[in-house]
């Protein structure tokens, strides 16, 4: 199965326990197909490089996260469908990082 990233820009100053909810979500759609979730990043609330217009307002700001998982394409399209009608995403991206996790890029190192 091709390992996957999802970085996902969610609406700014979303109660915890509602971005959780979507994180949850994410993952449990990719779990109840067959996938394998590898892990979650939680980048924090950043500024978005420019406005976004989404569910009929504007956004500057986003809360950012990220998921690393194993799925097959047809998962990926079904969770992208998802995200793209949930109210709480601004906007999200699948990235693939390799046919196999043994062969997949390493993860950038954030620290630098």
């Amino acid at each position: 199965m091709p390992f996957y990233e999802l970085v996902c820009i969610a609406r700014a100053h979303l109660v915890e326990s509602n971005l959780k909810d979507l994180i949850k979500t994410s993952a449990s759609q990719v779990l109840q197909r067959g996938g394998v979730v590898r892990g979650f990043d939680n980048w924090g609330e950043m500024k978005i490089p420019h406005r976004i217009k989404r569910h009929q307002a504007y956004f500057n700001e986003g809360q950012y996260w990220v998921m690393h998982f194993d799925a097959n394409p047809l998962i990926v399209q079904d969770l992208g469908k998802k995200l793209l009608v949930d109210s709480r995403v601004l906007r999200h991206t699948f990235i693939k990082l390799g046919d196999k996790l043994e062969t997949s890029i390493a993860r950038p190192d954030k620290s630098q």
